[in-house]
């Protein structure tokens, strides 16, 4: 990462990074939002719940055929020294819609929660995005080392992040559009089915378009680079003034 202060007095709209800063944006992207494991492990126990249903109609061995198979994906996560995050985040999603589902006795609430998330996740986007705090931003901030300087030092990286949440929210707002009338008119495999199918393919679409409009954006500011190079120079402010 670089902390070009100059960079930022201009207009950086139309900068393209260098190929190495392009790959960095990839790998933190997918490093953020889980990777493509991160992807089929909040697509598979789904998958695995619609299809035994299917056959059986049995919510509780469905529910807890997808709960075990998260707990598992969680534990091989933990095994391979992941992050906590990346490791449960999931399993507690599913445990949700387990648990509430077969409380509830419907199999469609089985993906209630997820459902309720992902339409709060579209309204936070958009949101935040309006009132000029772009939660992609916020997100991606400390990945990058960049914390909020982005807000006030290199607009060129905050009009991404603006247009990024734009772009998540509206993504994740179509999602809801098609999901929600399924689970109040449809039935629970026409629910599950539909669901799964579009687990990845908006995530892809919208990680594509971040990384569109981040690959366009100057590099991020590293303010720890920064805060590390006040120190040194403090410290040999230091060591002249004693040597005076």
């Amino acid at each position: 990462m670089t902390t070009p202060d100059k960079q930022t007095d201009q207009d950086p709209g139309a900068t393209d990074q260098d190929p190495e800063s392009k790959a960095v944006t990839e790998a933190a992207l997918f490093e953020a939002f889980g990777g493509v494991r991160g992807m089929v492990e909040t697509t598979v126990p789904g998958l695995v719940f619609v299809a035994i249903y299917t056959v059986n109609r049995d919510i509780h061995i469905s529910a807890i055929a997808a709960l075990g198979l998260s707990l598992l994906l969680g534990i091989a996560r933990l095994a391979r020294r992941d992050t906590l995050k990346h490791a449960f985040s999931g399993v507690f999603g599913v445990a949700f819609g387990a648990v509430f589902a077969m409380m509830s006795g419907d199999a469609k609430n089985f993906y209630l929660p997820g459902m309720l998330y992902t339409l709060g996740l579209a309204v936070a986007y958009l949101v935040t995005a309006m009132i000029g705090y772009p939660l992609l931003g916020l997100i991606l901030g400390p990945v990058f080392k960049e914390n909020l300087s982005w807000r006030k030092r290199n607009p060129g990286r905050k009009r991404a992040y603006t247009k990024a949440s734009y772009a998540w929210g509206l993504i994740l707002l179509a999602k809801s559009a098609i999901l929600f009338p399924l689970y109040w008119w449809g039935d629970a495999t026409q629910l599950g089915w539909v669901k799964v199918a579009l687990g990845i393919p908006p995530f892809l679409l919208a990680v594509y378009l971040t990384w569109i409009f981040l690959a366009k954006a100057p590099p991020p500011i590293d303010v720890f680079a920064e805060m590390e190079a006040e120190e040194a120079a403090e410290k040999e402010r230091a060591r002249a003034a004693a040597a005076d």
